[in-house]
């Protein structure tokens, strides 16, 4: 923390500009080093400088130079960002000339990092940073500004309070009970406090369902017997020729994949090998794939042709898929029809075309159905976005399941005291009060070096 960092913040390549970016308490004194132009040391913060990067006599490139000063920066450290040229050798060199200067260069997501210890974010928004950078779509980028800016963190401060409020009026019955004007806390009191907490979390691990879905998308399969449509399907949805369409079976014989934006979701599209018994080895390979990712998707789009009685492999078919996620695209309703709607129970079912797309509006419509996705857009909702906050929430929500069955049992109310104080700390590491350097280092690890 003591050292300054420097590295290149924005991606490497051909461009109109590229930003070289130091922080710490020698960043102005450094940059200075190296700029021609004016005496950086003296200029007041926040203001941007023309000139020359130098290396001895030879000039490097002609910047511009952004000078921040502590506290009032991203870091909270002295920064200074060097806005060169684009391109990869400009860039490159004005670093290098930085650290032969004294810099060194910055760790993968030390800048956030030094943010976040030097009390400018907490964890949380930290990791809405990467999110704001990776998102998908304009519904995660709205998530990951919610984020930013300190909704997760609002609502686990909220949370936290109210614990700390609980665990006082607790502490205070334990130690002073021979106080009259204090509240008297009984089971049943501590018992409906505790309840309440536990539906607060419960909600919030809801939301993280819709959560994932706008970070990551919405990882969709489409599966069926060979020549059913459901290259068609894909093509059309994409908007384009993606897979190849022809009368002949087993023509897709590998996984096409393809993203489109729905709804404002990511989603991200699958079209497998036709599913049959096959001695085609390559053949069979495809098969096996498609049938290893019905698992995995969040989305299963299952086509049968509604021309023909159902097969064995349909019928198989359906015994995999899982209806809740599941919608049955009867395709080829042009046909005389041998299977219909009013087959099929507890599935989402729709009447399909491919020759002239008819029902594709319809199978839209059950997307948004299926995954509430206007519910998605205009909900204002908190969000968890990663896996290590929604552990840490569940986490918490057992200590507070644990304190219920305590009070049940009748448990001493100091014994009830520790599990609400695991589920604090708890809620401490989801927004970095309570952390350790090595759940730090695997964060940041995943961050780009210049963030």
């Amino acid at each position: 923390m003591k050292e300054t960092i420097a590295a290149i913040s924005t991606a490497l390549g051909t461009g109109a500009i590229s930003i070289v970016r130091l922080s710490g308490k020698e960043a102005i004194a450094i940059a200075n080093q190296i700029f021609h132009g004016c005496d950086l040391t003296k200029v007041d913060s926040h203001t941007i400088h023309y000139g020359y990067i130098k290396e001895k006599e030879e000039i490097i490139d002609e910047v511009l130079v952004s000078v921040m000063k502590s506290p009032k920066t991203f870091t909270t450290e002295d920064v200074v960002e060097i806005n060169c040229h684009g391109g990869i050798m400009s860039t490159n060199k004005v670093l290098e000339v930085l650290l032969n200067h004294g810099a060194r260069l910055a760790e993968a997501g030390e800048f956030t990092k030094r943010a976040f210890l030097n009390g400018r974010i907490d964890l949380t928004q930290a990791e809405a940073v990467m999110d704001l950078i990776e998102s998908k779509s304009d519904i995660a980028r709205k998530q990951a500004l919610g984020q930013l800016t300190g909704k997760i963190s609002n609502s686990i401060h909220e949370f936290r309070e109210k614990i700390k409020d609980l665990l006082a009026s607790i502490e205070v019955n334990i130690d002073y009970p021979e106080y009259y004007d204090i509240e008297i806390m009984t089971l049943e009191k501590i018992k409906k406090s505790t309840e309440e907490l536990e539906e607060e979390l419960e909600i919030l691990l809801q939301n993280a369902k819709n959560g994932e879905i706008v970070k990551e998308g919405i990882k969709t399969i489409i599966i069926g017997r060979p020549n059913v449509g459901k290259s068609s399907i894909l093509n059309h949805l994409l908007g384009k020729e993606k897979a190849i369409v022809t009368d002949i079976e087993g023509t897709t014989r590998d996984i096409v994949e393809g993203s489109l934006q729905f709804e404002g979701i990511h989603l991200n599209m699958i079209d497998t090998a036709g599913i049959r018994e096959t001695e085609d080895t390559i053949e069979k390979i495809g098969v096996e794939k498609s049938l290893s990712l019905i698992e995995e998707a969040n989305l299963i789009l299952l086509v049968l042709n509604s021309g023909e009685n159902m097969t064995k492999e349909d019928q198989k078919l359906l015994e995999k898929v899982n209806p809740k996620k599941t919608i049955i695209i009867l395709n080829k309703n042009d046909l005389d029809q041998k299977i219909k709607k009013e087959d099929f129970k507890n599935y989402n079912v729709v009447s399909t075309n491919t020759k002239d797309m008819t029902g594709t509006d319809e199978l839209k419509d059950k997307i948004k159905e299926l995954f509430q996705l206007e519910k998605i857009e205009n909900n204002d909702a908190t969000y968890l976005s990663n896996a290590r906050q929604i552990s840490l929430i569940n986490q918490a929500k057992k200590a507070l399941q644990s304190v219920l069955k305590g009070i049940e049992e009748e448990l001493p109310m100091d014994f009830l005291a520790i599990d609400l104080k695991q589920a604090l700390d708890l809620l401490g590491e989801v927004i970095g009060e309570e952390y350790s350097d090595e759940i730090l280092d695997h964060l940041f690890s995943n961050f780009c070096v210049g963030k």
